[in-house]
């Protein structure tokens, strides 16, 4: 059968048709990737041309009740090693990465996993170019090894807080290394070093990275944490705002400058209620002794104007990080320099008795008078009063003057006639064996025992009238803080009202406004708390703590000062710290007696009584305090070195300073019984940069020389194989081309 064939001309139409669809298609694809989706297009080219590093943020500055910086940022410049880029560095420079292989955790089962050996990519090939500038620093490689497992979106830091020469030498020699870059960050500088260092705290890297955070960026620095106190308290606010850096890479890959920033924003100011003149005041006075606490507040409004504690640390050691040797040092350190004793629970001895008297007179005691024959007997057990050793009594007294020789069978008696329930509502009312609300490291809260503690904890005792007179005097398991006890002074000083601490004054922008919550109110109020009004329960003014310095025969008679009148008590403890044996000497006070200022509050262990010892250290306090509020002193701040003592388990029998202004004084002594201290330990984890370890150390390794890779053979192209003839020589292979973060 014949077939009609297309005519030459119809055949040339249909190609046309067909090239004229095929146009047409190719044009709507391009309009639709060009024009349709050409801001999407081109935002992943330009992203693929482009280099993110998230840049930390600056933390805002602390600073005392009058503006005084105590904490700020300073540029501290560092070597940081971007391993990724490193590994991918060496596989173009030198072919494969040699691998390493280590047990690792996968799903819950335990696997040996292959990896590149970033101790090997780093010594052979960083280590050569870096030891030829003479810049080369041993590391730990265990460290550097588990940063690279862990943490490869953060760089890891080779060199911290680099000297000016070991930057200019970097500066003016092309390095020319992958994944090595000279990085300027923000680090915290403690102005007045030990200064206040218990209260400030310090920051560190972060526990863990924000893996999620991380991913955003090509290079990611992240923020320092503060670690303690107010630095971890305030961290929220502390913290600012991270910026960003867009670098530009080259067609290579190759990051060849900057496109533009976005810089940090710094956080917000932190304003204590600290006056930095009255805690230089008292860390000078607290470093006449070795282990030691001191409180000082306001009794109309509960600021805390200092706070002190000794041994002591100067927190710029944690910055950038702290050498692990320097944290065995203070962790081994006997006096426990870390250890914040304002904080700290100890038995208070006799300035307990404010409470006792205070439970007493809430029962209707006022007029009660109580015999003392040198102790009273309690079941199978004599409780002795302190001057029974002196072979005297007190005869039969009242509240006034029990109050003024502290005696202690008056206060057996007394505390027994108020019964332990009214000692506890007091005690609790004034915030003792309570919260602060301060958020300080490690704070202890103490005891405030009776019958109900006394069933959690000793479940096999029974609380009896022997244990109500333990309480009556601060001893058995009694234990408060300087913090706690100057609270409560605070209550007697104003008339009453019981005020909570108050350490952070107010919180502001950097525009100077304040900072709002997330209801738009101001974060951080300036208006005083008040926990409880003993106002309702008791008269206070009916504890006469002015005879106990005033007079002759009182116990606090070397808490005198010229022209002022000083109110208030001693007390002496028998403690137990880790084992040791230890004396505790107290004094609390507060002046002037008519219209109080100041409320201290003073601790010290191993003082051998509260009068000579804790007495002496808290009229230092006052007198200088109250003659800089005259015009007659003048305190400078100053650094201050971190307070030390050689010996930090000796016996202090007294304590005096130049041109004091001493009385005299009957001094009692501690009761028999002993309880087991609560230590306000700092278990905050720093930034601890291991020692170098053997495979770390690189600053004198010898350059290791590695052949060039050789080149793949060569296979013949078409004309070769099809005409034959000789093969030309392989060319060298091209040198690699550096480059440098």
């Amino acid at each position: 059968m014949n077939q009609r064939r297309l005519s030459p001309r119809l055949r040339i139409q249909f190609l046309g048709l067909l090239m004229l669809l095929g146009m047409t298609a190719l044009g709507l694809r391009l309009w639709w990737i060009q024009v349709a989706h050409g801001a999407e297009w081109t935002a992943q080219i330009r992203g693929s041309s482009q280099a993110t590093v998230r840049i930390p943020s600056v933390r805002g500055e602390i600073k005392d009740r009058n503006g005084l910086t105590l904490v700020q940022n300073r540029a501290s410049y560092e070597v940081d090693f971007y391993l990724p880029e490193m590994v991918k560095g060496y596989r173009e420079r030198f072919g494969p990465p040699p691998l390493a292989e280590h047990r690792a955790i996968i799903s819950g089962m335990p696997k040996d996993v292959k990896e590149a050996d970033i101790i090997r990519i780093v010594n052979d090939g960083i280590v050569p170019r870096l030891n030829d500038l003479d810049l080369a620093r041993d590391y730990n490689s265990k460290d550097l090894e588990r940063h690279y497992r862990n943490d490869t979106e953060v760089p890891y830091s080779y060199i911290k807080d680099i000297d000016f020469p070991t930057m200019a030498k970097f500066s003016e020699h092309d390095v020319g290394l992958p994944g090595v870059d000279i990085a300027i960050k923000p680090v915290r500088s403690y102005v007045y070093g030990a200064l206040a260092a218990h209260l400030l705290g310090y920051v560190g890297a972060p526990d863990d990275t924000n893996k999620e955070e991380a991913r955003k960026f090509t290079f990611y620095q992240g923020d320092v944490d503060g670690k303690s106190n107010i630095e971890k308290a305030m961290d929220d606010y502390l913290r600012g705002k991270p910026g960003v850096r867009y670098l530009r890479r080259n067609a290579k890959g190759t990051i060849d400058g900057v496109l533009r920033e976005e810089p940090p924003q710094q956080g917000a100011n932190v304003f204590l209620t600290i006056d930095a003149r009255i805690q230089a005041i008292t860390d000078e006075a607290l470093r006449a002794v070795s282990r030691a606490g001191a409180v000082v507040v306001d009794p109309n409004n509960g600021n805390i104007l200092a706070m002190a504690s000794v041994p002591s640390f100067d927190p710029n050691t944690f910055i950038p990080s702290i050498k692990a040797k320097d944290w065995q040092a203070l962790r081994k350190d006997e006096g426990d320099p870390l250890v914040n004793r304002a904080v700290s629970a100890l038995p208070p001895g006799s300035t307990f008795k404010l409470i006792t008297s205070l439970a007493g007179l809430r029962k209707n005691l006022t007029n009660a008078h109580y015999n003392c024959g040198g102790g009273v007997s309690y079941g199978d057990h004599f409780f002795q009063c302190w001057v029974n050793e002196k072979h005297y009594t007190h005869g039969n007294i009242g509240l006034s003057e029990a109050i003024k020789v502290s005696c202690d069978s008056f206060f057996y008696q007394f505390g027994n006639a108020a019964g332990i329930q009214s000692i506890d509502t007091v005690g609790k009312m004034l915030g003792i064996g309570e919260e602060s609300g301060l958020q300080l490291t490690g704070e202890q809260v103490g005891n405030l025992p009776g019958p109900e503690w006394m069933q959690i904890h000793h479940p096999q005792e029974r609380w009896s009238q022997a244990q109500t007179a333990n309480v009556s005097i601060g001893q058995g398991y009694t234990l408060v803080s300087p913090l706690q006890l100057a609270m409560a002074y605070v209550t007697i000083a104003n008339g009453g009202t019981c005020y909570y601490p108050r350490l952070v004054d107010k919180v502001l922008n950097q525009d100077g406004s304040p900072v709002l919550d997330e209801h738009g109110k101001v974060a951080v109020p300036q208006t005083p708390r008040m926990r409880s009004d003993l106002r309702r329960e008791v008269t206070p003014d009916q504890i006469e703590l002015w005879r106990v310095v005033n007079e002759d025969g009182g116990t606090g008679g070397r808490g005198r000062l010229k022209n002022v009148q000083v109110a208030g008590k001693t007390g002496t403890a028998q403690a137990t710290d880790r084992g040791h044996k230890d004396t505790v000497a107290w004094f609390a006070c507060f002046a002037p007696f008519d219209h109080p200022k100041y409320v201290v509050a003073v601790m010290v262990q191993g003082g051998e009584h509260g009068g000579s010892v804790a007495g002496p250290v808290a009229t230092r306090i006052l007198e200088r305090t109250l003659a800089m509020d005259e015009g007659n002193f003048d305190m400078q701040v100053a650094w201050a070195p971190p307070a030390h003592h050689a010996n930090p388990f000796s016996m202090f029998k007294d304590v005096s300073y130049a041109g004091g202004n001493l009385g005299a004084g009957d001094e009692e002594s501690a009761d028999a019984s002993s309880a087991d201290v609560q230590m306000a330990s700092d278990n905050a984890a720093p930034d601890v940069e291991q020692e170098p370890d053997a495979q770390g150390q690189v600053s004198k390794r010898p350059r290791v020389v590695r052949a060039a890779p050789a080149p793949p053979p060569r296979q013949p192209n078409f004309f070769e194989r099809l005409f034959g003839g000789k093969r030309p020589a392989p060319q060298p292979a091209p040198t690699p081309v550096r480059r440098r973060f």
